[in-house]
């Protein structure tokens, strides 16, 4: 059988904590393209589960 590696996710978690963050200030700040930010939080944090 064969062993699944692990991958290492710490750099997905990082830019999801970044991201994140700069979600939660254009939210604070009304920012006018606060949709765009959302794709890289999502993608982001799937990936960091490594879901995808």
């Amino acid at each position: 059988m064969e062993q699944q590696q692990k991958k290492n996710t710490l750099l997905y978690w990082v830019l999801f904590l970044i991201s994140a963050g700069a979600f939660v200030l254009a939210v604070a700040s009304h920012f006018e393209y606060l949709t765009l930010i959302l794709p890289f939080v999502c993608t982001f944090f799937v990936k960091a589960l490594d879901i995808m």
